[in-house]
């Protein structure tokens, strides 16, 4: 398509009247004048003009969108198109960006054209893209160009061109960059751009905020932290020297104003990027954390890291939502002799006063999740052990699931874990307390916890005939059904029938619940109402099966405790390490198939006790897990807290 004739009547309309507007995003302006009122530099940035767009301008891009969308060009044309439209938009990006409707055309055009044609149009609009970011049309604009850009990393003849664009969007951005930083279109885009800087994707759910679930597991030791050493399975090719030249900057040009960033929900956000992106360069994070937690010296050294006149101060601005998740960050990436001068100069003599407060707990699980000696375990037991009632009785119990985590990490105040005592409380319960327990979603987790651990025979047969008689009207709710199927799979052949017994009398209705299909088919009940004898055949032939499965592959390092498989009487070894019964179930199609399989697989058995042995060692973190199920049943996720922030969702 050919060019249009240009106009030389600049941001002047055709009647003569100048539209320059100061142009701010209209939902980020609260963040926009909370910052500016407290830089001082402020007066160094000049305000941005926006001038009007030209009608013929206007007409020229909707007939660019119009062809798009007819799908009338080739894939050829179409960058041909995109680099001429991109060069008429030449020193009129900020007004085209920044327009509703031509914004999408941009976008369009960003992403169709050439390396080339796309870092012409950065380097163009270099001096305004902080300004396009901050707008909420023209956030989506940039979010694009860094995307379109990412893809032409790889490129090794683009790189150099890449490199330089991006050198010049960095150096503006870090001459005052609290403004992008605070907003809540601009803060998005600049968390991409470090991104981009890095080599990991733009929208990696590492760096732009994990699931809880995620955040959970890494706390509680249940899979390694994907930002130890940075060790992303999709690294790209990055720019590393720019990365930290952006990172500095932007700390540098801030430390006046650090404590507004501190609490700020979207700067806290993008620091929080920033570090991640950060993890394992311990030589820049030890120049960051300390400026990020308030400390105003030069040139630090180990020991001095931490001016202890910011301690009290510190740890009040643990207590807003926005620094207790930065702080959470500073504690996972921090460089041990950093993490064991915070854990000295903050957070001695106050764990219990910060694991009380509803923002505050979630720090003290993450300086927990990250204790690196026993000695640092004793002084945290020396502070919180005796405080577990109290902190239950707030909701604190996360607090409690960490602690007991880190103790099995590092293998330290094991004594204290007070399990015992815990499950002889389950077991001890009324019959009226334990189906009222069963039918609550968060009781459920409890008793399925219960049924799973090492807890012995004794005491989980004390809890399941509490529920006899109880076991089909259990079955109707939804988390009920897991607890009669837990109970099924936990119960002697006496138990199992009397199960399956009660849910045959609610067939009819249990068959119309969402849960009630799966609960039927996995327990057979068509068959035990049709062949009650070839039902319990085949349910002793799998009891049969399980008990030679154990005694050829069992392991004499822990004898088990769970002999409720079939009756009392039987003493069968059961290895922790073996996976659950549904792996097993998927092998016993037939009785007569696994005694062929148990021959033959005995034949090898020391060559297998050392393979199970070798396993993911599940079976050691069983005590532990007990305890984060009763976490997790507690509903102890603070919502008030949590509901602060629609960008990022943490424990």
């Amino acid at each position: 398509m050919g060019k249009k004739a240009r106009k030389g009547n600049g941001g002047v309309d055709g009647d003569g009247y100048n539209k320059n507007v100061l142009r701010q995003a209209s939902d980020g302006i609260g963040k926009f004048k909370k910052s500016y009122k407290h830089r001082k530099n402020s007066d160094s940035q000049t305000p941005v003009i926006r001038k009007q767009v030209e009608p013929e301008t206007a007409k020229y891009f909707s007939e660019i969108a119009s062809l798009f969308e007819s799908q009338g060009v080739d894939v050829e044309e179409r960058a041909v198109i995109c680099g001429n439209a991109l060069e008429e938009a030449r020193g009129k990006e900020f007004e085209l960006a920044t327009d509703y409707i031509i914004s999408h055309t941009l976008q369009t055009l960003l992403d169709g054209c050439d390396v080339d044609n796309l870092c012409s149009f950065l380097r163009g609009c270099s001096n305004v893209f902080p300004a396009i970011s901050m707008d909420r049309s023209g956030s989506h604009v940039a979010e694009t160009a860094l995307k379109s850009l990412a893809r032409h990393v790889q490129d090794t003849e683009a790189y150099n061109v890449i490199e330089e664009t991006l050198r010049m969007m960095c150096e503006m951005i870090v001459v005052n960059p609290d403004d992008l930083m605070c907003n809540c279109y601009g803060s998005h885009v600049l968390r991409s751009l470090l991104c981009l800087c890095k080599g990991v994707p733009l929208d990696s759910s590492e760096f732009h905020g994990a699931k809880a679930s995620k955040t959970l597991a890494k706390r509680l030791n249940f899979k390694v932290s994907p930002l130890d050493g940075n060790d992303s399975q999709h690294l790209q090719q990055g720019f590393p020297n720019l990365l930290k030249f952006l990172v500095s900057g932007m700390i540098n040009s801030t430390r006046a104003d650090i404590k507004t960033l501190q609490v700020d929900q979207y700067s806290s956000l993008v620091l929080q990027t920033a570090l991640k992106l950060l993890a394992g360069d311990d030589q820049e994070l030890l120049q960051i954390i300390p400026v990020l937690l308030g400390c105003n010296k030069q040139n630090l050294v180990e020991g001095e890291f931490i001016d202890m006149t910011i301690a009290g101060e510190a740890l009040e601005s643990m207590k807003e939502t926005a620094f207790s998740h930065l702080m959470e960050v500073i504690l996972e990436v921090a460089p041990e002799s950093l993490y064991n001068e915070m854990f000295t100069k903050l957070f001695k003599n106050s764990l219990f006063k910060l694991s009380s407060h509803y923002c505050g707990n979630f720090v003290i699980q993450a300086l927990i999740s990250h204790a690196r000696t026993k000695d640092q375990m004793e002084l945290i037991w020396e502070e919180l052990g005796l405080n577990f009632g109290d902190l239950l009785g707030m909701g604190r119990s996360g607090v409690i699931a960490s602690l007991i985590a880190a103790c099995q990490r590092l293998q330290t105040h094991e004594y204290k874990e007070w399990i015992q005592p815990y499950l002889l409380s389950i077991a001890s319960m009324a019959a009226e307390h334990v189906l009222e327990t069963a039918k609550d979603a968060g009781g459920a987790c409890v008793i399925d916890a219960f049924l799973a651990s090492d807890a012995s025979a004794k005491q989980k047969r004390r809890l399941v005939v509490k529920l006899r008689g109880h076991f089909g009207e259990l079955a109707m709710h939804p988390s009920g059904s897991f607890t009669v199927e837990r109970c099924f799979d936990a119960g002697s052949l006496s138990i199992r029938e009397a199960i399956a017994c009660e849910l045959l009398a609610v067939r009819t209705e249990l068959s119309k619940t969402k849960q009630g299909p799966h609960l039927l088919r996995k327990l057979d009940i068509d068959r035990y109402a049709t062949k009650p004898d070839q039902w319990r055949s085949k349910q002793a032939s799998k009891q049969s099966a399980y008990n030679e499965f154990y005694v050829a592959f069992g392991t004499s390092e822990s004898p088990t405790k769970n002999k409720f498989l079939c009756d009392a009487s039987m003493d069968i070894s059961e290895p922790k390490e073996l996976n659950t019964r549904k792996e097993i179930d998927s092998s016993l199609n037939s009785i007569s198939m696994v005694d062929d399989t148990l021959a033959e697989k005995k034949k090898k058995r020391k060559k297998r006790k050392r393979d199970v042995g070798s396993e993911d060692g599940l079976g050691s973190k069983k005590v532990m897990e007990n305890a984060v199920k009763n976490f997790l049943s507690s509903g102890s996720i603070d919502k008030k807290r949590r509901g602060a922030s629609k960008h990022k969702l943490k424990f």
